[in-house]
């Protein structure tokens, strides 16, 4: 009972202070939502890749990701099955932190990304969303290596930063077994968009499907 009347006076005050996007619940816990099984992990054959629109293709292995420049950053994230986990920290490598020390070049044309995953699942974001400091090709979660279920090795995360004013999308936008990405100039549906998912998923428009 009392664990329940604190979680509820935890988002009680989340939403006064705007942090709670419509039709959503608080969670202290960090649900496990996926569709297929979890892949196996190899270090020794696991490689991340890039490819599409830049000026030369890359692929790291596992140990060489592992080196790549690290960015930390702390967000709220919000599934579109209605829950919410706030102040979750993460670390990982930015899309920017790559172009910055110039270990990748993307075309100009470039206007969108594709995050390709292990068993061929994928999902779609604008690249000006995917450059912003919301979006993190994530290798940690508060502090510790991820877990197998929630997508280790690598992962897509997409969160809100409270008083940023940046777009935020729901957490299915960030894919999980991340293996490459690709660089695009049209916009290309992934999985659950093609399945009838909204394309863009705001989360405070309440995108949740078309």
């Amino acid at each position: 009972m009392g664990q329940q009347t604190d979680r509820q006076e935890l988002e009680n005050q989340m939403e006064k202070d705007g942090r709670l996007p419509p039709g959503q619940s608080l969670t202290v816990k960090f649900p496990v939502l996926h569709y297929g099984s979890i892949p196996p992990f190899n270090p020794k054959t696991w490689s991340f890749r890039i490819w599409g629109e830049v000026e030369k293709e890359h692929s790291w292995s596992w140990e060489e990701f592992s080196q790549l420049p690290q960015t930390e950053i702390q967000m709220d994230i919000h599934c579109v099955t209605r829950w919410s986990k706030f102040d979750t920290h993460w670390k990982g490598v930015s899309i920017p932190s790559l172009i910055k020390t110039d270990l990748i070049r993307i075309k100009p044309e470039v206007a969108f990304i594709l995050q390709h995953a292990e068993g061929g699942y994928t999902t779609n974001l604008p690249l000006d969303i995917a450059l912003q400091e919301n979006f993190l090709l994530a290798t940690h979660f508060d502090g510790e290596p991820l877990t197998p279920e929630h997508g280790a090795p690598v992962r897509g995360v997409v969160g809100h930063i409270p008083g940023s004013g940046i777009k935020t999308t729901y957490f299915w936008k960030g894919a999980k077994w991340l293996t490459g990405l690709e660089f695009l100039t049209e916009d290309q549906l992934g999985f659950w968009e093609k399945s009838g998912y909204h394309n863009e998923g705001d989360v405070w428009k309440e995108q949740r499907t078309k």
